[in-house]
């Protein structure tokens, strides 16, 4: 080759380098349909809701309506957030007012829409919502992390027992067992990992819940394809309850009768019976039999997780869908929903308004009838909320015995309630 052609060759050469480093100028900093972010967004929106509720009867509940709770319960989250999210500005753009960054999160455990849908309601970029979301839900258990307190004292384990025998019907009960698999995507690169055996991606949530719907424990996160079984035999709850720590009231006989019986959790399928978790008996026994009235009080009892979890599907409807995030954000969303749900729960300004009347299951003590809460007829909902399958039928000769003497006492004229023959 001449050198006339090197010099060609390596001009070249020289011309394709400098074109392929040059850094491509961007057109725009902000996408320009975000940039009426300034006079449009989420902050106005949230004062017109407001405007709503106060100027016009018809409108009123609008704000609840968009954020799932009142205007004065959001005001006191965003207060306490506040120094944990808030940002600088710069002197290249302002930051996203803390206010905004709260709307859009709560607004996404509301509905479970996409990144991209909020991003052209609140003028916020999609990659910016995947940050916040995290990011306040984070800060969200941290503040709120006292709603959902084990209890740690005989005193506060007895309360919930009442609250259950005077509401349920149900004596020596400490709380309500059940676990759900929320369904996820396909996380990236994680193979089976989270691929369960009902045929689709999921992570595990165990919760436990007081008489009047509100979660006392949970535990998120186990990986969707462990076993049902495995889940509970590594929860940290059940070693606790194994090795005595839960500080549980001593064992005391049910009214007329003689045999001290211990305080115990109302269970299903999912958990096997055993010393303090019971569960109905299996199988299918006659209208009136000793064994389907036991069944039906454990029931009463048992149906108040059952609730709960619909309660939350209903309310956040980001469980009524595939959430479309990492396992590790779903979890951190998922807890955040729980501590949401036991302070609006208890809030005087949301509580009333927090669920619509026939969410939950209602029964008359008259006739007998339950009428099944609206949750359980929607199947978009139950299909990403699901149950977790039987663990087996392992029980002890200990357990056996104590739940006979459960059935006894609802069948004696100390444990009877007058509706009972009715409904079992």
């Amino acid at each position: 080759m001449s050198s006339e052609e090197d010099v060609v060759c390596a001009l070249a050469l020289l011309y394709a380098y400098k074109n392929h480093t040059k850094a491509r100028k961007k057109k725009w900093w902000v996408r320009p349909s975000l940039q009426s972010r300034k006079v449009a967004n989420g902050s106005k929106l949230l004062n017109e809701l407001r405007e709503d509720d106060e100027l016009n009867f018809e409108l009123r509940g609008s704000f609840h309506n968009f954020l799932r709770m009142s205007s004065s319960d959001f005001e006191y989250i965003l207060c306490k957030i506040e120094p944990i999210i808030k940002k600088s500005d710069t002197f290249m753009r302002q930051a996203i007012p803390v206010q905004e960054r709260l709307a859009v999160t709560l607004r996404f455990l509301a509905t479970g829409d996409s990144y991209m849908s909020l991003s052209y309601l609140f003028k916020i970029s999609k990659q910016s919502i995947s940050e916040i979301v995290p990011e306040v839900c984070t800060a969200i258990i941290d503040v709120l992390k006292e709603f959902i307190k084990r209890p740690n004292t005989v005193e506060e384990w007895l309360d919930i027992a009442n609250g259950f025998e005077t509401r349920w019907n149900v004596p020596n009960c400490i709380g309500s067992w059940d676990g759900k698999h929320i369904a996820l995507q396909s996380p990236m690169n994680s193979g089976t990992e989270y691929y369960n055996y009902k045929g689709f991606f999921s992570i595990v949530l165990m919760a436990a819940s007081d008489s009047n719907y509100n979660v006392i424990w949970a535990n998120v996160g186990s990986q969707g394809r462990i076993s049902d079984g495995g889940v509970f035999d590594n929860m940290k709850f059940k070693n606790l309850m194994i090795s005595g720590q839960l500080k549980l009231p001593d064992s005391r006989p049910l009214r007329g009768r003689s045999n001290p019986i211990p305080y115990v959790f109302i269970a299903d399928d999912a958990f096997p019976i055993s010393h303090n978790i019971m569960k109905p008996y299996s199988g299918h026994h006659e209208k009136g039999s000793k064994e389907r009235i036991c069944n039906y009080r454990f029931s009463r009892g048992r149906r108040v997780v059952e609730n709960l979890f619909g309660i939350l599907a209903s309310v956040f409807r980001i469980f009524r869908k595939p959430m479309l995030v990492e396992p590790n954000k779903a979890e951190i969303i998922t807890l955040a929903c729980l501590h949401l749900h036991n302070y609006l729960r208890k809030s005087s300004s949301s509580k009333q308004s927090y669920w619509q009347t026939g969410t939950v299951d209602f029964e008359n003590i008259d006739t007998g009838e339950i009428t099944p809460g609206t949750w359980r007829s929607d199947q978009v909902g139950l299909n990403s909320f699901m149950g977790l399958d039987r663990v087996g039928r392992r029980q002890t000769i200990e357990a056996h015995k104590i739940r006979e003497e459960f059935k006894e006492y609802f069948n004696s004229n100390e444990g009877r309630v007058p509706w009972q023959d009715l409904c079992a």
